[in-house]
């Protein structure tokens, strides 16, 4: 019997699922691997495929954080670069394709179920239209969707990438601080786990909010991002507070900016860790609040329907929606 891989290849976590045909609903064997333990996919892979006891791979498609514009990637945010050739040889595997992470967030919407979503401001969807999917994990993703005679295309970009635009006078004070510390500023230095972590340090060094002893010791021994927003629960901690905050204006905001290039009337999907994880945060207002105050378009992007994906599998469900509609490529 052959198999086919699938793989959802990011900064934080690597991904891996087996199955014994495409169309299978039920995945053979899974499981999740923290991607900078390891030198690279094909460590992964290997262990991944000795754990399953499988050698028979038919054909593999990995979604990886990075532009995909030829068969030996460089993944943004890992010090990796990964081989479709390597891949074959290494594994005997016939075809390895790759696609971009959040061109497959964006094929695995159409996979997901309602319990799969958390809405967070509904409005008026139309069908044969765009769509867009956000997301903000380690780094910050960009896709949109195009629906034309049922026929979907998913178009991936590095927008995560554009000049942050700082829209008040703290976004102003933060801009400079990160200035002082980057090149080049982009969305995603603020807009990202690390972005968290950068805007919790900002308000801490320039006074503007003093962390308590016991939040400064969890950020040493813990993930930055997932202590600020555990913090951001307890309303004495006020810089734990600020911080969310201040990133939920920016996320919004930004998320408002696309929706303004994409016109998304078929509606808004925000995938990552950071939204699944920070829904009830997200669900408060600041986050909508950013997204529709744009001036003038204030009331058409109040028309739009936002989704929050709460399904932290949807890059591998569009991994496998990807293959079975290339599969005689492989």
């Amino acid at each position: 019997m052959a198999y086919f891989l699938s793989g959802d290849i990011g900064g934080t976590k690597t991904l891996l699922q087996l199955n014994s045909t495409i169309e299978s609903g039920f995945p053979l064997f899974q499981k999740s691997y923290a991607s900078a333990a390891y030198k690279g996919l094909a460590e992964i892979v290997g262990i991944f495929l000795a754990e399953a006891d499988i050698s028979d791979i038919e054909f593999a498609c990995f979604a990886l954080a990075a532009p995909i514009n030829r068969r030996k990637v460089k993944i943004t945010n890992l010090p990796w670069v990964v081989d479709a050739d390597e891949l074959e040889k290494l594994f005997s595997i016939r075809r390895v394709s790759f696609i971009n992470d959040f061109e497959a967030i964006g094929y695995g919407i159409n996979a997901l179920q309602p319990d799969d979503l958390l809405t967070l401001q509904s409005g008026e969807v139309r069908e044969e239209c765009s769509y867009l999917v956000v997301g903000a994990g380690t780094g910050l993703g960009v896709a949109w969707l195009s629906q034309y005679d049922r026929v979907i295309k998913v178009h991936p970009s590095e927008a995560g990438h554009m000049d942050f635009a700082p829209v008040s006078e703290i976004q102003i004070l933060l801009l400079r601080y990160m200035q002082d510390r980057f090149d080049h500023v982009s969305y995603e230095r603020l807009v990202s786990g690390p972005g968290m972590n950068s805007i919790f340090e900002f308000l801490r060094d320039t006074g503007l909010a003093k962390p308590s002893a016991q939040l400064s010791e969890a950020i040493v021994e813990d993930d930055a991002a997932a202590v600020i927003a555990r913090f951001s629960l307890i309303e004495e901690e006020v810089i734990a507070c600020m911080a969310v905050d201040l990133f939920m204006s920016i996320y919004g905001a930004f998320v408002g900016n696309m929706a303004l290039a994409v016109l998304p009337q078929g509606g808004i999907y925000i995938a990552g860790g950071i939204a699944a994880k920070l829904s009830k945060q997200m669900q408060e207002g600041n986050f909508i609040n950013s997204f529709v105050s744009k001036g003038r378009y204030t009331e058409m992007l109040s028309k739009l329907t936002v989704h929050i994906v709460l399904n932290l599998n949807v890059g591998l469900l569009g991994a496998n929606q990807y293959a079975q509609m290339h599969r005689s490529n492989f």
